[in-house]
């Protein structure tokens, strides 16, 4: 991890500067940005390799960093927030985050967080994980390029997050198997993760909106009531 480089957009002063010194320690690169605009700026002019985002932030709020951030780079985005409801969370991964923490949390729990995440992004983006199947993936109406990580929706790119890339090859690669809701979490998020279970609902829901011509009634990426979600082409 030495030199990977950390972007924190975080107001509160103290907290930013506690998780820098503990990042640090870890071998990480930091950045501080305690404005939503500057934030923003930062993220996509610097060569960062994570982010992490609070919600509640002077000049323009999390949630709208995390899609300005997610139209044009494709980097783990880890939200954080000091509410307790779930609808902050789950608008914070609609919007293309890849996962949250609530404060308060530990500076341990954080730096495995951060560490777990990237370890992932790096194994998806390097293509040291061959577990998702062949480089070529064509049903006809969807096509996977995994070696070049572009998907085509009849004919038309569409542009995927990490994790939802990853989700829909994973569920491609096993077609008719239904996987459950903590299986899938197991496979994609990982059990070092500390998150929440509506990760996944909130990623299929994403790439049913993506891939899908009428996502409500979906054809291809399927609920099975009472066990899971299974993919059919």
């Amino acid at each position: 991890m030495t030199n990977t480089k950390i972007l924190i957009i975080e107001d509160d002063k103290d907290l930013a500067a506690l998780e820098k010194d503990f990042l640090e320690l870890n071998g990480f690169t930091v950045l501080i940005e305690g404005n939503g605009i500057k934030g923003a700026e930062r993220a996509l002019s610097e060569e960062v390799s994570l982010v992490l985002l609070d919600i509640m932030l002077p000049g323009k709020n999390g949630i709208t960093v995390c899609r300005e951030i997610r139209q044009k780079i494709d980097i783990p985005i880890l939200m954080v927030t000091a509410k307790g409801e779930d609808a902050d969370k789950v608008r914070g991964l609609g919007f293309g985050a890849d996962d949250y923490i609530t404060k308060p949390f530990s500076m341990a729990e954080l730096v495995a967080r951060i560490k777990s995440h990237l370890a992932r992004y790096q194994r998806l983006t390097k293509k040291t994980n061959q577990a998702n199947g062949p480089d070529e993936i064509d049903f006809g109406w969807l096509q996977i390029n995994q070696a070049a990580r572009r998907v085509f929706v009849n004919g038309n790119e569409i542009t995927l997050a990490h994790k939802e890339y990853e989700l829909l090859c994973f569920l491609a690669c096993h077609e008719e198997r239904v996987f459950s809701k903590e299986a899938l979490y197991d496979r994609i998020w990982g059990k070092d993760l500390y998150g929440d279970i509506k990760t996944v609902v909130v990623h299929i829901n994403r790439l049913r909106e993506k891939t899908e011509k009428d996502p409500a009634n979906p054809l291809h990426i399927q609920t099975v009531w009472g066990s899971g979600y299974r993919f059919r082409s």
